[in-house]
Protein backbone atom coordinates (compact mmCIF):
# COMPACT_ATOMS: atom_id res chain seq x y z
CA UNK A 1 0.00 0.00 0.00
CA UNK A 2 1.35 3.18 -1.15
CA UNK A 3 1.08 6.25 1.53
CA UNK A 4 2.89 9.46 0.92
CA UNK A 5 5.49 10.34 3.79
CA UNK A 6 4.80 12.94 6.12
CA UNK A 7 6.75 15.65 7.07
CA UNK A 8 8.24 15.43 10.77
CA UNK A 9 7.09 19.05 12.09
CA UNK A 10 3.48 18.03 10.84
CA UNK A 11 3.64 14.54 12.44
CA UNK A 12 4.95 15.83 16.00
CA UNK A 13 2.22 18.67 15.72
CA UNK A 14 -0.75 15.61 14.98
CA UNK A 15 0.62 13.77 17.99
CA UNK A 16 1.01 16.79 20.49
CA UNK A 17 -2.80 17.37 19.55
CA UNK A 18 -3.73 13.95 20.01
CA UNK A 19 -1.70 13.36 23.31
CA UNK A 20 -3.21 16.64 24.61
CA UNK A 21 -6.44 15.54 23.64
CA UNK A 22 -5.89 12.28 25.77
CA UNK A 23 -4.87 14.47 29.04
CA UNK A 24 -8.34 16.75 28.06
CA UNK A 25 -10.09 13.64 27.97
CA UNK A 26 -8.97 12.18 31.51
CA UNK A 27 -9.15 15.55 33.46
CA UNK A 28 -12.70 16.00 32.00
CA UNK A 29 -12.88 12.62 33.65
CA UNK A 30 -11.78 13.69 36.70
CA UNK A 31 -14.22 16.34 36.82
CA UNK A 32 -16.58 14.65 36.25
CA UNK A 33 -16.01 11.90 39.07
CA UNK A 34 -14.72 9.05 36.41
CA UNK A 35 -18.13 9.47 34.51
CA UNK A 36 -16.10 8.24 31.11
CA UNK A 37 -14.82 5.34 32.51
CA UNK A 38 -18.35 3.77 31.11
CA UNK A 39 -17.51 4.26 27.73
CA UNK A 40 -14.46 1.70 28.42
CA UNK A 41 -14.82 -1.98 27.09
CA UNK A 42 -17.24 -4.26 29.23
CA UNK A 43 -15.95 -7.76 28.82
CA UNK A 44 -18.40 -10.07 27.04
CA UNK A 45 -21.32 -7.76 27.19
CA UNK A 46 -22.59 -7.42 23.60
CA UNK A 47 -23.82 -4.06 23.48
CA UNK A 48 -20.37 -2.59 24.97
CA UNK A 49 -18.36 -3.82 21.65
CA UNK A 50 -18.43 -0.05 20.73
CA UNK A 51 -16.66 0.96 23.07
CA UNK A 52 -13.55 -0.82 21.54
CA UNK A 53 -12.84 2.55 19.88
CA UNK A 54 -13.59 5.04 23.10
CA UNK A 55 -11.37 2.32 25.38
CA UNK A 56 -8.10 3.92 23.76
CA UNK A 57 -9.14 6.80 24.92
CA UNK A 58 -9.59 6.75 28.24
CA UNK A 59 -7.29 6.14 31.05
CA UNK A 60 -7.81 4.96 34.90
CA UNK A 61 -5.94 7.98 36.40
CA UNK A 62 -3.33 10.40 35.84
CA UNK A 63 -0.42 8.05 36.69
CA UNK A 64 -1.96 4.96 33.87
CA UNK A 65 -1.81 8.35 31.34
CA UNK A 66 1.03 9.15 32.04
CA UNK A 67 2.99 5.73 31.55
CA UNK A 68 1.37 5.83 28.59
CA UNK A 69 2.02 9.16 26.96
CA UNK A 70 5.63 8.56 26.04
CA UNK A 71 5.28 5.50 24.11
CA UNK A 72 1.98 6.89 22.35
CA UNK A 73 3.97 9.73 21.53
CA UNK A 74 6.93 7.96 19.90
CA UNK A 75 5.07 4.95 18.39
CA UNK A 76 2.22 6.95 17.02
CA UNK A 77 4.70 9.55 15.39
CA UNK A 78 6.94 6.96 13.64
CA UNK A 79 4.07 5.28 12.04
CA UNK A 80 2.85 8.54 11.19
CA UNK A 81 5.90 9.79 9.44
CA UNK A 82 5.38 6.75 6.63
CA UNK A 83 2.59 8.25 5.90
CA UNK A 84 -1.23 9.22 6.87
CA UNK A 85 -2.72 6.29 5.13
CA UNK A 86 -0.73 3.56 7.07
CA UNK A 87 -1.15 5.32 10.09
CA UNK A 88 -4.95 5.24 9.73
CA UNK A 89 -5.31 1.35 8.78
CA UNK A 90 -2.35 0.25 11.26
CA UNK A 91 -4.22 2.30 14.14
CA UNK A 92 -7.69 0.59 12.72
CA UNK A 93 -6.74 -2.93 12.83
CA UNK A 94 -4.55 -2.50 15.95
CA UNK A 95 -7.71 -0.87 17.87
CA UNK A 96 -9.99 -3.61 16.86
CA UNK A 97 -7.53 -6.52 17.27
CA UNK A 98 -6.83 -5.20 20.80
CA UNK A 99 -10.67 -4.49 22.06
CA UNK A 100 -11.95 -7.53 20.68
CA UNK A 101 -9.32 -9.64 22.41
CA UNK A 102 -9.85 -7.63 25.46
CA UNK A 103 -13.40 -7.95 25.36
CA UNK A 104 -12.89 -11.79 24.62
CA UNK A 105 -10.73 -12.55 26.99
CA UNK A 106 -11.66 -10.30 30.07
CA UNK A 107 -13.40 -11.71 32.81
CA UNK A 108 -17.10 -10.70 32.65
CA UNK A 109 -18.17 -7.57 34.52
CA UNK A 110 -14.11 -5.85 34.09
CA UNK A 111 -14.25 -2.33 32.58
CA UNK A 112 -10.78 -2.12 30.06
CA UNK A 113 -9.43 1.60 29.39
CA UNK A 114 -6.47 2.67 28.53
CA UNK A 115 -4.10 2.87 25.21
CA UNK A 116 -1.62 0.42 25.50
CA UNK A 117 -3.29 -1.94 23.24
CA UNK A 118 -3.32 0.42 20.45
CA UNK A 119 0.64 1.25 21.47
CA UNK A 120 1.38 -2.39 21.36
CA UNK A 121 0.09 -2.19 17.96
CA UNK A 122 2.33 0.32 17.01
CA UNK A 123 5.32 -1.33 18.69
CA UNK A 124 4.97 -4.61 16.84
CA UNK A 125 4.39 -2.87 13.36
CA UNK A 126 7.14 -1.14 13.54
CA UNK A 127 9.00 -4.44 14.81
CA UNK A 128 7.99 -6.42 11.78
CA UNK A 129 7.10 -4.09 9.05
CA UNK A 130 10.91 -4.43 7.62
CA UNK A 131 10.58 -8.27 7.58
CA UNK A 132 8.47 -7.83 4.24
CA UNK A 133 9.01 -4.32 2.64
CA UNK A 134 13.11 -5.34 3.08
CA UNK A 135 13.65 -1.74 3.71
CA UNK A 136 17.60 -1.23 5.39
CA UNK A 137 16.44 2.14 7.56
CA UNK A 138 12.98 0.30 8.68
CA UNK A 139 15.05 -2.83 9.74
CA UNK A 140 17.78 -0.54 11.77
CA UNK A 141 14.90 1.26 13.43
CA UNK A 142 13.17 -1.98 14.34
CA UNK A 143 16.18 -3.09 15.72
CA UNK A 144 17.06 0.20 17.49
CA UNK A 145 13.17 0.05 18.99
CA UNK A 146 13.52 -3.86 19.75
CA UNK A 147 16.65 -2.85 22.40
CA UNK A 148 14.92 0.12 23.93
CA UNK A 149 11.47 -1.10 24.24
CA UNK A 150 11.45 -4.78 23.58
CA UNK A 151 11.04 -5.44 27.11
CA UNK A 152 7.54 -3.79 26.59
CA UNK A 153 6.76 -7.22 24.72
CA UNK A 154 6.41 -8.91 28.27
CA UNK A 155 3.16 -7.55 28.77
CA UNK A 156 1.24 -9.98 26.61
CA UNK A 157 1.69 -12.07 29.07
CA UNK A 158 -0.59 -12.31 32.33
CA UNK A 159 0.94 -10.35 35.37
CA UNK A 160 0.36 -7.57 37.43
CA UNK A 161 -3.24 -7.29 38.57
CA UNK A 162 -4.69 -4.48 36.94
CA UNK A 163 -3.04 -4.65 33.76
CA UNK A 164 -4.50 -6.17 30.42
CA UNK A 165 -2.24 -8.18 29.02
CA UNK A 166 -5.30 -9.66 27.16
CA UNK A 167 -5.33 -5.76 25.05
CA UNK A 168 -1.43 -6.09 24.96
CA UNK A 169 -1.91 -9.61 23.29
CA UNK A 170 -4.72 -8.05 21.17
CA UNK A 171 -3.00 -4.98 20.01
CA UNK A 172 0.42 -6.89 19.26
CA UNK A 173 -1.45 -9.09 16.83
CA UNK A 174 -3.22 -6.05 15.69
CA UNK A 175 0.01 -4.47 14.60
CA UNK A 176 1.63 -7.55 13.24
CA UNK A 177 -1.37 -7.81 10.53
CA UNK A 178 -1.41 -4.70 9.72
CA UNK A 179 2.09 -4.66 8.80
CA UNK A 180 1.71 -7.54 6.62
CA UNK A 181 -1.19 -5.81 4.89
CA UNK A 182 0.70 -3.05 4.17
CA UNK A 183 3.55 -3.87 3.27
CA UNK A 184 3.60 -7.65 2.20
CA UNK A 185 3.71 -6.33 -1.78
CA UNK A 186 6.82 -3.70 -1.09
CA UNK A 187 9.74 -5.75 -2.01
CA UNK A 188 8.24 -7.15 -5.10
CA UNK A 189 7.00 -3.33 -6.06
CA UNK A 190 10.35 -2.48 -5.38
CA UNK A 191 12.18 -5.10 -7.39
CA UNK A 192 10.01 -4.27 -10.12
CA UNK A 193 10.81 -0.13 -9.96
CA UNK A 194 14.58 -1.05 -10.80
CA UNK A 195 13.61 -3.64 -13.63
CA UNK A 196 14.49 -1.64 -17.27
CA UNK A 197 10.99 -0.68 -18.58
CA UNK A 198 11.34 -3.55 -21.31
CA UNK A 199 11.28 -6.39 -18.47
CA UNK A 200 8.35 -5.09 -16.43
Amino acid sequence: MRSQPVRPLHAVVVMAVLLAGLWVLEGLDQLSGNALDSYGIHAREVDGLPEIFTAPLLHAGWEHLAGNSVPFFAFGLLVLLGGVARWAVSTLVSVVSSGLTAWLLTPAGTIVLGASGLIFGWLTYLLVRGLWSRRPGQVVLALVILFLYGGLLWGVLPGAAGISWQAHLGGAVGGVVAAWLLHRDDATRRRAEQLPAFYR
